[in-house]
């Protein structure tokens, strides 16, 4: 129960803080925000005196738990050129790996669900002190928003810290308007010009027909590989091993995956490796579905899981990119939030298929992967395409 209600409401909250993260907030304040509420909700979790205040402060942690995911995804890979973004965004997944594998150890040794839960705040709290301050806003996020000096400081920083330095005179464009300066069109020249905020909802990605088609792909897919991901997690529990162990061994199945793929990704293009990785996962999950649960039988089933789970973290970890890319800058978080809202429901259905037990639970994991491959084929490539920052620079690009 208490799963189920941490998952629905991170749907909740990766809708509203990726909102936020496009509009006022932006993706450092929503970050910061959100780190906030998980260490707080997260300490206070473990004082609750009785169950309904348990799952009140399951219901929040679960809401503010939402967004950092897609924050902190959508922050540390909006300033990264096309050519390097596939290995910068595949690296951040190591650190969520990790921190699977660690919980398994912290759990271990800290039995007690309250001092677990104290345990599992701590993160939070280093990451506000010690990471934070140190971060800068997405100059893209300041962009769109109008606010040139403050993008073109982000963007001499980081040219300094690449060695490099921006000539005097250059200055920074939204791809509308570079759009027209191409044509021949008189356009914004000077960095010092603070401009109006240019705003954009979900409604706008449903309004657009070119995003629309990839909103509801992007849904589809995130919410299959869901299903097979998570439920390849809780599985666990049906294969009848040792818990921690089983849970170790999926975070570290998963390791190889980022880097397989972040080495694919540029080589390949993100379409052909979202059909890949989803059918090679549904092989393995069709595979343990046919064997049994006795002795060695067992072990093969065992095994069948962590590939299966081997492959659908390569989608999972992957979908970040592939959807980030999709979408502009002025709707990516709301978008990329709700994309997340999917993968959330596919986690709440998860439980369900699980408590079926036997082989039926890999049967259907292996259904969702063959589904979820079938919709990526029809979503478009875009590999080494650029980040467009608004819907109108994204349509005249891409109908170009």
């Amino acid at each position: 129960m208490t799963e189920i209600q941490c998952f629905g409401h991170t749907f909740s909250g990766a809708g509203v803080f990726g909102h936020l993260s496009d509009s006022k907030l932006g993706r450092k304040g929503s970050l910061t925000a959100v780190c906030i509420l998980n260490a707080i909700f997260g300490c206070l979790t473990s004082l609750a005196p009785d169950y309904s205040t348990y799952l009140l402060l399951r219901f929040v942690t679960g809401f503010s738990t939402g967004g950092v995911g897609l924050c902190s995804f959508v922050l540390a890979t909006e300033p990264v050129g096309p050519t390097k973004r596939g290995v910068a965004g595949m690296s951040t997944f190591y650190f969520f790996s990790t921190g699977i594998a660690l919980l398994s150890g912290i759990a271990y040794i800290f039995p007690s669900w309250r001092a677990l839960y104290v345990a599992s705040s701590i993160p939070s709290i280093l990451f506000l002190v010690l990471v934070v301050p140190f971060i800068s806003e997405s100059p893209r996020w300041y962009l769109v928003r109008g606010k040139m000096n403050e993008a073109m400081k982000i963007m001499r920083t980081i040219a300094n810290a690449n060695g490099h330095h921006l000539p005097d005179g250059v200055s920074l464009a939204l791809d509308d308007e570079a759009n027209d300066a191409s044509n021949g069109n008189q356009i914004w020249k000077a960095a010092t010009v603070e401009k109006e905020a240019i705003s954009g909802s979900i409604v706008d990605v449903i309004r657009s027909p070119i995003t629309r088609i990839r909103l509801f792909l992007a849904v589809g897919i995130n919410f299959t590989c869901s299903v097979v991901y998570y439920g390849l997690s809780l599985n666990v529990v049906n294969l009848e091993t040792n818990l921690y162990l089983t849970v170790l061994l999926n975070a570290v199945a998963e390791m190889p995956a980022f880097t397989i793929t972040a080495v694919l990704l540029d080589k390949f293009g993100r379409k052909p490796l979202a059909i890949g990785t989803q059918w090679f996962s549904a092989i393995f999950c069709f595979m343990g579905s046919l064997t049994g649960n006795v002795g060695i039988s067992k072990v093969i089933r065992m095994c069948c899981g962590l590939l299966g789970i081997f492959g659908m973290a390569g989608t999972y970890n992957l979908l970040f990119i592939y959807t980030a890319e999709l979408f502009p800058t002025v709707v990516r978080n709301a978008a990329l939030g709700c994309a997340t809202q999917a993968a959330q429901m596919g986690a709440i259905l998860a439980p369900f298929v699980v408590i079926l037990g036997g082989g039926f639970p890999f049967l259907v994991f292996g259904v969702c992967g063959l589904i979820g491959g079938m919709l990526a084929s029809y979503l478009p490539e875009t590999l080494n395409k650029p980040l467009y920052d608004t819907m109108t620079g994204l349509e005249e690009g891409e109908l170009a």
